[in-house]
């Protein structure tokens, strides 16, 4: 069997989490085209990891960086004054002492800005449970393999190939939706970042799904009915 275009190894392991074309192929024989979908769902698989997995080293390096940015310009903002103090070290070493605690600061309010921290361990706890979802696909599907070589075979050929791609679409399903769940992670800390202060400074705010009222976010106990605003009454002339 020819390695499928989706295969992690090579450069198509470092483009975007692009879909890839489904194998179509004649049903004539089952066994063959049931092998060809399970190594296909196998390879976006292991691509989807291996995105994730590439993904998290850059971020990696960054956020330990800055951390490391961090804890030196807190030692040495607590250290210098001190010192100052004590007259050990020279003087002015406050002033610096003071200057390394701002650097510290804007190492971490980097950190957080980028999101290189909460990203890295986003990529990893994706990556690891893709990974366990192929494992638990692959013994599944090495179980459905052993039935139907040992037999009897439960139901008709039919039935047997239905129930081998239910596997590998609940699979698929499974992977896409951990896709979709980090994406709303990574939106969610978007917006609940700097980047909506960013945009209301120039003048720009986000656009809020059609159909919502700002009294739908509370929504009412049952069989109350909603109070219209009171009226002023006239003033008497």
């Amino acid at each position: 069997m020819q390695p499928q275009p989706g295969n992690p190894a090579g450069p198509a392991a470092n483009r975007d989490l692009t879909g890839t074309p489904f194998p179509l192929g004649d049903w004539g024989e089952p066994a063959e085209r049931l092998d060809e979908l399970y190594r296909w769902v196998e390879s976006n698989a292991l691509r989807t990891a291996e995105w994730y997995l590439s993904d998290r080293v850059w971020k990696r390096r960054c956020a330990r960086a800055l951390r490391v940015g961090t804890a030196l310009g807190v030692i040495a903002g607590a250290a210098l004054p001190l010192l100052d103090l004590t007259a050990v070290a020279a003087d002015g070493a406050a002033g610096w002492g003071y200057l390394s605690l701002l650097l510290g600061a804007a190492c971490m309010a980097c950190d957080r800005y980028f999101g290189l921290t909460s990203g890295w361990i986003r990529d990893v706890a994706t990556a690891q449970a893709v990974q366990r979802r192929l494992q638990a696909l692959q013994f599944d599907w090495a179980s459905e393999s052993v039935r139907e070589v040992l037999g009897p075979t439960e139901g008709t050929a039919s039935e047997a190939a239905e129930r081998c791609l239910g596997v590998l679409r609940r699979f698929s399903e499974d992977v896409t939706e951990l896709v979709r769940a980090e994406t709303a992670d990574w939106m969610v800390e978007f917006r609940s970042g700097p980047a909506p202060l960013a945009l209301q400074s120039v003048g720009v705010t986000p656009a809020r799904p059609e159909g919502t009222h700002p009294s739908a976010r509370f929504p009412l106990p049952p069989g109350t009915r909603p109070n219209m605003p009171r009226q002023r009454p006239p003033e008497p002339r």
